[in-house]
């Protein structure tokens, strides 16, 4: 309980009347004090009462879901049961990996209706996420106190990975996407139409055009490129480290569920591994819908090991999931010496049969520091080991590379592009 400006406002009396009592000398007056305090009392056992019966709920609009690093908004709905309007103050509470605006909301409660208000959240982490009693506090009637009230929600926000969305915040999403080359093949698309040249087979004769032009007419298809590509994801105890607004494991979901998606588009099949010291779930590459919905509800569910990630037990089960040559993008880190060499291991397990492509993300906190000014005694050996740190990534990847390991190292809001990028760059050079 709080008291409000009504009860300071009597407190104040009380002490001036037992002042003034004491100074008169008067009997009558030195017992006058008992009057606004007993007022006080009164008033405050009348508020106590009255919010008792107020039997305060509050409700989160059900069926929402999160997207991972995106702010959402929920829609709070207060009610009560008195018969006049309630002055309440809502002091918003998430979930601990769930950031939302701390702002304190005072709202007016009408008799008959709920009241209603917004709640600006982002999540932070995959997964379903129970939501936390809120605590509240209504205002007595009489103006006296505030009378705090935890209310239970009763709410479950289930976070998934991004989507696909063509937008400016997502840097080479669908812009920089791999589209399907057109050459002559033997897909089933029509590619072009053409003179007929002797040798051609009969069923390349486009008799329609042949009747139309007076001449024999043949088709050249477009070929038909399907890929297998299996995404394998670090989900070990360095992917609870902070990149930016996510920690890698939050960047690393997301893209790999909006990687997914773009690649289900050319036709291609996609499966998924996560990985930290051992496998922790896989599913086999598969095409269509479908696929990208199982991809997508994998990685809502799946949870951070606390355990060292190894990379070369990721690349015996992909060895084991696909049969023919794929293409394997592993997200994982490149800054750990140890599993620098692991990765190495790997890579040289997964060629040169399947073309693995390497991605991890630097820093851009020590890319800053590694150039930043000095202002103090402490600012030269800090920028010495941001440095060392980028040096070693930078030698982490040139390894790989040397291996015949495509590697790619780019900041959070710079590794969407530079993994699709490559994707691209795959397909037109057919090197799947």
């Amino acid at each position: 309980m709080s008291l409000r400006q009504n009860a300071f406002l009597l407190v104040v009396m009380t002490v001036l009347v037992a002042i003034m009592g004491a100074w008169s000398g008067d009997p009558m007056l030195a017992g006058a004090w008992r009057l606004p305090l007993g007022l006080l009392l009164l008033g405050l056992a009348y508020e106590g009462w009255i919010t008792t019966r107020a039997h305060l709920s509050l409700t989160i609009e059900p069926g929402q879901r999160g997207i991972l690093g995106r702010s959402e908004s929920l829609q709070l709905s207060l009610q009560h049961r008195l018969h006049r309007d309630a002055l309440v103050e809502l002091a918003p509470d998430a979930p601990a990996l769930v950031e939302v605006d701390p702002t304190v909301q005072m709202l007016l409660a009408p008799a008959a209706a709920p009241a209603r208000t917004h709640l600006r959240i982002t999540p932070r982490r995959l997964g379903e996420h129970v939501w936390p009693g809120m605590r509240t506090r209504i205002a007595g009637p009489l103006g006296l106190a505030w009378w705090p009230k935890r209310l239970a929600t009763d709410f479950k926000l289930s976070v998934m990975p991004e989507i696909l969305r063509d937008d400016s915040q997502h840097l080479g999403a669908v812009s920089s996407g791999a589209r399907p080359r057109q050459i002559s093949g033997a897909g089933s698309e029509v590619l072009q139409l053409r003179d007929y040249r002797s040798g051609d087979p009969q069923q390349l004769i486009d008799w329609k055009a042949t009747a139309r032009s007076g001449r024999l007419v043949s088709r050249d298809f477009s070929e038909d490129q399907h890929l297998e590509i299996v995404i394998a994801i670090d989900a070990g105890r360095t992917g609870a480290l902070r990149a930016g607004d996510l920690d890698r494991f939050g960047h690393y979901a997301n893209l790999a569920a909006r990687f997914a998606e773009h690649a289900i588009a050319q036709d291609d099949r996609v499966g998924i591994v996560l990985f930290a010291d051992r496998p922790l779930a896989a599913l086999a590459p598969a095409r269509g819908t479908g696929a990208v919905i199982r991809i997508r509800q994998l990685l809502a569910a799946s949870k951070l090991a606390q355990a060292e990630s190894n990379p070369l037990n990721a690349a015996l089960r992909i060895r084991s999931l696909v049969r023919h040559r794929s293409l394997v993008v592993l997200l994982t880190d490149l800054d750990d010496a140890t599993v620098a060499g692991q990765l190495a291991s790997a890579a040289r397990l997964l060629l040169p049969k399947h073309l693995p492509l390497i991605a991890g993300l630097a820093s851009p906190e020590a890319e800053a520091l590694r150039h930043a000014p000095a202002h103090s005694w402490l600012d030269p050996y800090e920028a010495l080991a941001a440095q060392e740190y980028c040096a070693r990534l930078e030698r982490n990847v040139l390894a790989l590379r040397a291996l015949g390991a495509p590697a790619v190292l780019a900041r959070p809001d710079q590794l969407e592009r530079a993994v699709f990028d490559a994707y691209a760059g795959f397909r037109q050079r057919r090197r799947v």
